[in-house]
């Protein structure tokens, strides 16, 4: 008998997880001990392949750095840095999602907290994972001429430093503004850049539309056709690079556009895990080019759901083809599994 997806009673509890005394040694670290960043990334264990199976799962949280901090009706829920921080820790510790992309500060409050555990005796929740830099950041949502998205996070150089996975960078493409052209050469020269550490980029493409509240999207297979052949051909060389692309109707045109990996994109949270494991499902059985998945609030915000149950269902989508019916499933056994991973360790 299928499950059918339901809360009931079920709330998660962020604090049981990841309660004040956790989150306040960050600041302590940072502030008595910062070389402790570097060390942690120097000493820990990559992967000697990207995607072991071919396949990725990535956890994204890079928006509070573009001043983008609402989800739903709360306009500053990622704003909350122990909120935010502590729903990416969920998934990473109590899940077998591949990585991580976000911003130095986010990804070294990682660090630290693995520092904090592993000096406690306990394994670290890095070694092995995937973790990506963003490296732009630079068009501030609000900001006047916002769609010239500068880069101000990770450089190619600083990614290698710190030992990371790889760069990530967005391309919000509006043809009706000029200022794209500019975005358009950053990213091209940041995949030639990444290209000589032999790193990874991941590029993702938006169409956006300008109206009076700001910019939406316009993701139709028609734009993305296009703009996959854009992306693909960024840089000197594509052998490195892989597109995050958002699920779209008939996005079999947009699989067959390139020969690129392709990772689909999650978007903004629908606080509701349903249609994600659809959308997931169905864009992962599209074509054998489509290899994973980037999806950030759709996880760390579902709603009043477990970030480590929806990301483990999505895991078993990208993995092991598992169905929209399956994923429900999945989350609704998997709740506040591993709750006193962090608790156990850290006093």
């Amino acid at each position: 008998m299928a499950a059918n997806y339901t809360l009931e009673n079920y709330r998660f509890d962020l604090k049981t997880f990841f309660p004040d005394h956790i989150f306040d040694k960050i600041t302590e670290i940072r502030v008595d001990a910062p070389e402790i960043i570097m060390q942690q990334a120097q000493e820990r264990k990559r992967r000697h392949k990207l995607a072991l199976n071919g396949k990725l799962t990535i956890l994204a949280a890079d928006h509070p750095a573009r001043g983008v901090t609402h989800i739903g009706a709360d306009p500053f829920i990622m704003g909350d840095r122990q909120q935010y921080m502590g729903r990416i820790l969920r998934v990473l510790t109590a899940t077998e999602f591949d990585g991580f992309m976000s911003t130095p500060d986010m990804i070294e409050d990682l660090f630290i907290i693995d520092y904090l555990v592993q000096n406690a005796g306990g394994p670290s929740f890095l070694d092995e994972k995937v973790l990506i830099g963003c490296m732009q950041r630079g068009g501030v949502a609000g900001v006047v001429g916002e769609i010239d998205d500068r880069f101000g996070s990770y450089t190619a150089e600083s990614l290698a430093r710190f030992r990371l996975d790889g760069g990530k960078m967005l391309l919000r493409f509006d043809p009706e503004d000029e200022r794209t052209l500019n975005t358009i050469d950053y990213c091209a020269r940041a995949v030639t850049d990444l290209n000589r550490y032999e790193l990874p980029a991941f590029v993702e493409p938006l169409r956006m539309q300008a109206n009076e509240s700001g910019w939406t999207m316009k993701n139709t297979a028609d734009e993305l056709v296009k703009l996959v052949g854009v992306l693909a051909g960024f840089g000197d060389s594509s052998r490195n690079t892989w597109l995050k692309v958002p699920y779209c109707q008939d996005f079999h045109r947009v699989t067959q556009a390139t020969t690129l990996p392709i990772i689909l994109l999650g978007g903004p949270s629908k606080e509701d895990p349903r249609t994600t494991y659809q959308e997931f499902a169905a864009g992962m059985a599209t074509r054998a080019n489509v290899r994973g998945a980037m999806v950030g609030r759709n996880v760390t915000f579902p709603g009043a759901d477990d970030p480590a149950a929806v990301a483990q269902a999505l895991q078993q989508i990208v993995h092991h083809g598992a169905s929209a019916q399956d994923a429900i499933e999945i989350t609704m056994n998997y709740r506040d599994t591993q709750l006193d991973f962090l608790t156990q360790h850290i006093r």
